[in-house]
């Protein structure tokens, strides 16, 4: 799996939640829908996601959440997108 792959299933997952703006979710969640050995890349696709400012960081006393950034809507397509044409083959 690609890390634009990766980055597509993150999106999807966030997006079928209704992840935005005002609605969180732990960071921890993110890895759980990926196998065990993929951890670290998924952890490393979720940094690029905040560089690339698709995701919103919402720091708490109980730990980092994160939600979908509106502004980037086009993005998060294209990301999705990606996933879903390599599902799909």
């Amino acid at each position: 799996m690609t890390d634009d792959e990766i980055k597509g299933k993150i999106l999807l997952k966030l997006t079928n939640k209704g992840k935005f703006v005002h609605s969180h979710t732990s960071v921890d969640n993110i890895p759980k829908s990926f196998p065990g050995h993929m951890g670290g890349s998924v952890k490393a696709c979720v940094k690029e996601l905040f560089r690339e400012n698709i995701l919103i960081r919402k720091p708490t006393s109980y730990g980092l959440q994160i939600s979908l950034n509106l502004v980037e809507t086009e993005k998060i397509k294209e990301y999705i997108e990606i996933f879903e044409n390599s599902v799909n083959m």
